[in-house]
């Protein structure tokens, strides 16, 4: 089809409505042809492809789960309180607050005001990290020869600025991320050892204790050693679901983390929104 007219461009466009291609967001989400069976309604369903990046909002409840589909993914991870982007993710008060430098099943992820953001509660991968954050332009230019968003070889932080721009943030914004999918293990010297990826299929699902702002960079991790930019698509799904309450064995799995709950149900209560 020719497309050197505005007419023939536009009917070329048109012809591509309903195609597929790897990686890109399924619009509605309800439309994703296999939906996790224990998932409530689908609000967000996209295959990030390895370099790029994606963002979105999404209500208190909301479950995200993100899976590695290939075995070379790395989900880094920046969350935001939805309408106040001021209270974000503390990495480094998630990693004392609860005495653990690795991320798994049970963790929670806490915010500079001593609330929970969202909470870890499935992972079938074990391959995280808390400690070194996302690529830089600086780190990934001399690595590969190029950082920028639009190169071959295009740095977390770099993609981060983007995906912070479209929610109204800017680059003072952006604390250190988390990072999954990915491992890194502290030896008895405190040197880092890349332990890589668990494998294809390999999953973590989280839950959105709050309203919040989701920036996600799918790059490779910055100690991964393999002289090449490897980075493979990730699958993220989310779904409807219920906030986690009194009662509920995470509420009350530690004192630290209980306290962090209550933190977040007063602040929710006052605003009239738990």
């Amino acid at each position: 089809m020719a497309t050197s007219t505005t007419y023939g461009a536009r009917d070329h466009a048109r012809a591509q409505e309903g195609a597929h291609a790897e990686a890109m967001p399924v619009v509605p989400a309800a439309d994703w042809p296999q939906p996790p069976r224990e998932a409530g309604p689908l609000v967000w369903a996209e295959t990030v492809a390895g370099g790029n990046y994606t963002h979105r909002v999404l209500a208190r409840g909301t479950e995200l789960r993100l899976t590695d589909l290939h075995g070379d993914a790395c989900a880094h991870l920046l969350l935001y309180a939805a309408d106040r982007p001021w209270e974000r993710l503390n990495v480094a008060d998630t990693v004392k607050v609860q005495w653990n430098a690795y991320l798994g099943e049970g963790v929670l992820l806490l915010s500079d005001q001593g609330r929970v953001l969202a909470s870890l509660v499935a992972d079938t991968s074990g391959r995280h990290d808390a400690l070194c954050g996302t690529s830089t332009l600086v780190r990934n230019t001399e690595r590969y020869g190029d950082g920028t968003p639009q190169s071959d070889s295009p740095a977390g932080r770099e993609l981060f600025k983007l995906a912070a721009a479209k929610n109204g943030l800017a680059p003072r914004d952006l604390p250190p991320s988390l990072s999954f999918f990915q491992g890194v293990e502290v030896r008895e010297d405190g040197a880092l050892d890349f332990s890589g990826s668990a494998g294809p299929g390999a999953s973590v699902t989280l839950r959105a204790e709050q309203d919040v702002t989701v920036l996600l960079a799918n790059v490779p991790h910055p100690a991964d050693p393999r002289p090449d930019y490897v980075s493979t698509p990730l699958e993220v799904l989310a779904w409807r679901a219920a906030a986690t309450k009194p009662g509920d064995p995470l509420w009350d799995a530690t004192p630290e983390g209980r306290r962090a709950f209550l933190n977040t149900a007063e602040f929710l209560a006052a605003r009239g929104l738990a």
